[in-house]
């Protein structure tokens, strides 16, 4: 390598002379260095090392990308010769052992990953007692039992749990305690408010006292099966399906139901309701509706003749496809703070009370 003898004065000075911070202290007489030309350093050619030609055979000026490409691809190369792992051969033995470590299939990315379902509380002994008193209620009702004897246990048994959920509000020693009894039946959000089980009495009793026999049986049927179909539907399908509008015919919907829910609670209102009224109301007198006689007089304007027009399969049919959307609708309103098991055995009820009422009207029209 040569350098001018210009430059090599130049670089002398330049070294010689001691760096000063103060921009006052400089040499005035010391020229500046002139730009010299550049200098091509070309170094010895081995098997070994690489060549990088400033200038390619075509005069044309090479890219730094196509510079960086070329290496990367001769560095590989010779790896590959001296016997070396090469970057890509890495590459692919890190991600092979993240894949075994997060127990995927060799030749799939990393990045994805498998999907880890969130888990469901079921809520099994919940929903087993919440059943269960669908199956109570029509042992009551097969076996002739009298409803007044039944409104005046429930009462009891809430002139009892009334108190024992204030105390257990109040007391957080008698709050554990409680929990620890009964815990396993309770949600997580009713460990800091009232018990679900009093609504559900109030509920039930409500529906008892205001209603005829048949239609209250029918609605606590509906909260007792029809509730708990929804939950146990909603969340094994209800991810997979939309969830429902904010309203519907200008009722408010909650937005944590789901299709598969509402589904699953109209097809059960439709098999309770189609089921009780053709086989087990008939056990019983003083029907709302029956097979033969269809509505009863009570809700016909006391015409016997107008409660046939919706008598046989013509009236199970509106009976049931009634029941089974009253079913749907009423366990996914949205009515804030009130709790289902009190506002939905009343509005089944109430709508199934105004539904005959409506069947009888048209029956003595259409007479």
């Amino acid at each position: 390598m040569t350098i001018p003898a210009n430059d090599a004065f130049s670089l002398g000075l330049a070294h010689d002379q001691p760096r000063r911070s103060s921009s006052r202290a400089r040499t005035p007489s010391l020229p500046r260095r002139s730009s010299s030309p550049k200098v091509s350093f070309s170094p010895p050619s081995t098997s070994n090392s690489l060549v990088f030609s400033p200038q390619p055979a075509n005069g044309m000026p090479a890219k730094r990308g196509h510079k960086r490409k070329a290496s990367a691809r001769n560095g590989s190369q010779q790896l590959k010769q001296n016997g070396e792992a090469t970057i890509e051969e890495l590459i692919e033995e890190v991600d092979a052992r993240i894949a075994r470590e997060r127990k995927l299939p060799t030749g799939s990315s990393p990045d994805k990953r498998n999907i880890v379902k969130k888990q469901i509380d079921w809520e099994i002994p919940r929903k087993a007692l919440h059943s269960s008193i669908g199956f109570f209620t029509i042992y009551l009702y097969t076996s002739q039992g009298n409803p007044q004897t039944v409104v005046i246990a429930l009462s009891s048994a809430l002139a009892v749990l009334v108190p024992i959920d204030i105390l257990r509000l109040k007391y957080p020693l008698f709050e554990h305690a409680f929990e620890k009894c009964v815990g396993i039946f309770m949600r997580d959000s009713e460990k800091k408010s009232s018990n679900g089980v009093i609504w559900y009495i109030l509920g039930a009793n409500t529906a008892l006292i205001a209603l005829p026999l048949d239609i209250a049986v029918v609605s606590i049927l509906i909260l007792s099966w029809a509730d708990t179909a929804a939950s146990t539907f909603g969340r094994l399908w209800g991810p997979l399906t939309p969830p429902l509008p904010a309203r519907l015919l200008g009722l408010p919907l909650a937005p944590r139901k789901s299709l598969a829910g509402f589904i699953a609670a109209s097809l059960t209102g439709a098999a309770v309701a189609a089921g009780f009224w053709a086989y087990l109301g008939p056990m019983r007198d003083n029907l709302t509706w029956s097979w033969d006689a269809g509505v009863s007089s009570a809700f016909s304007g006391g015409s016997a003749e107008g409660g046939k027009v919706f008598s046989g399969w013509v009236g199970l049919a509106v009976v049931t496809v009634c029941a089974g959307l009253v079913s749907g609708v009423a366990e996914a309103l949205d009515l804030g703070s009130v709790d289902d098991n009190l506002s939905l055995p009343i509005i089944a009820g109430g709508c199934l009370w105004g539904l005959f009422k409506v069947l009888g009207w048209l029956g003595d029209i259409f007479l």
